[in-house]
């Protein structure tokens, strides 16, 4: 499931980096290196704390791929390329619940292995404190 997942997403890929390549008028070598370039992330370090920065923030990421994607999937439907229209839309539909699929898939996890990321505390009553004392031997 994992390889078909990832090779999907190495296809669209390299449609998406050929469609930006015939829109820009280059060889899909530049266009390739622009996108990496576009979304690189380097680590930086800033008032003695390491940061990760990039050209576009955060809270764009995701829109902006969700962008692209659209746009060549809008490329593809116009041109009759069904297949690449297929791999696209299958890729944007990935990515757009990722977020919901590792939120549900860490509780599952969560719950079948018990783990949660602390150590939960054994009694529910915030009224008891729990401690261990030893006798003095004397």
């Amino acid at each position: 499931m994992l390889a078909a997942l990832a090779s999907t997403l190495t296809y669209t890929g390299f449609l998406v980096v050929g469609v930006l390549a015939e829109h820009l008028g280059t060889s899909r070598t530049v266009a390739g290196l622009l996108l990496g370039g576009l979304f690189a992330r380097f680590p930086w370090i800033s008032k003695g704390r390491l940061r990760i920065v990039g050209l576009v923030p955060k809270p764009a990421r995701r829109p902006l791929m969700l962008g692209i994607l659209a746009l060549c999937l809008l490329n593809f439907l116009w041109r009759g390329e069904q297949v690449a229209a297929l791999f696209t839309a299958l890729t944007t539909a990935f990515l757009l619940t990722y977020p919901w699929l590792r939120r549900t898939l860490f509780d599952r996890m969560s719950s079948f292995f018990g783990f949660t990321g602390f150590n939960a505390p054994k009694s529910a009553d915030a009224t008891v404190i729990e401690g261990e004392f030893r006798e003095k031997k004397e």
